[in-house]
């Protein structure tokens, strides 16, 4: 479970230990975090407080997983994620760089060093956690977009990849989720729009639902599909939409660092 020292992340931590037989592997940058949510857990945890950007990071979990858990992974959940705003000719192309860095790159990466983990231990499943953004952009977070755009798209590729070696590759979409770092008051705080935010704890059954139960695609909260149904069947309307100053103001968060609570 990477981005495991909050929001969605800890969350799926703590449902997953309530698993039969659970054993968890904590990744995030904040090793205090991750020490007191160890101890917390009612399953065997041990966890890596890695920067997952860095160099030969994969290599780490992957040595941690051989030396603590005999190489047995049979659920990788990739939730780390990080969210800059800004419209591009403000922001540039370096926006889009650190962004992709975190929340595309970065994912692709520990993938490629636990995938034959995965597959000697298979039955097994990846967890992607991309956004309703990766489905439906919105100006001044194009970057952010881009990047769960593209972990959207591998990860279908991923699954028919991995299907035959038993892998499963699920996919998780959330939308407005009220977290430590972004508490989504400027929704919840109006009646009209309270509906739209959920909470980590359905973010983290949407996880359960994508890897033990092996479904292909959630989206958090459900309703949110329908605007990435509309953008393929009305892409005009759904732009005209987004581009409205309601969708404007509902972007508009703080412009903090992200990271641990994809989403």
């Amino acid at each position: 479970m990477t981005g495991a020292s909050s929001g969605i992340g800890e969350a799926t931590a703590r449902r997953l230990a309530r698993e039969p037989g659970a054993q968890l592997v904590l990744v995030a940058r904040r090793e205090d975090r991750l020490k007191a949510l160890a101890q917390e857990l009612p399953a065997p945890t041990t966890y890596v407080a890695v920067d997952l950007t860095g160099e030969g990071v994969p290599g780490k979990v992957a040595d941690h997983l051989r030396e603590h858990h005999d190489g047995r992974v049979t659920l990788l959940v990739n939730n780390a994620g990080a969210a800059w705003r800004g419209k591009f000719a403000d922001a540039g192309w370096e926006n889009v760089r650190r962004t992709m860095e975190v929340n595309f790159d970065a994912v692709v990466r520990l993938t490629e060093a636990l995938l034959p983990l995965l597959r000697e231990s298979a039955p097994s499943a990846i967890v992607n956690v991309s956004s309703t953004a990766g489905r439906v952009s919105r100006g001044g977070s194009g970057a952010y977009s881009a990047s769960k755009f593209a972990l959207a798209g591998w990860s279908d590729a991923l699954y028919a990849e991995e299907r035959e070696h038993g892998v499963h590759v699920g996919l998780v979409l959330p939308g407005f989720i009220s977290t430590e770092g972004f508490p989504q008051a400027e929704l919840t705080g109006k009646a009209l729009t309270r509906r739209l935010v959920s909470t980590p704890e359905v973010g983290a059954e949407a996880i359960v639902d994508a890897g033990i139960r092996r479904k292909p695609e959630r989206y958090v909260p459900r309703p949110y599909a329908v605007a990435a149904a509309l953008r393929m069947v009305a892409p005009r309307l759904v732009r005209r939409v987004m581009a409205g100053g309601s969708a404007q103001a509902m972007t508009t968060r703080t412009g903090a660092d992200e990271r641990d609570s994809a989403g």
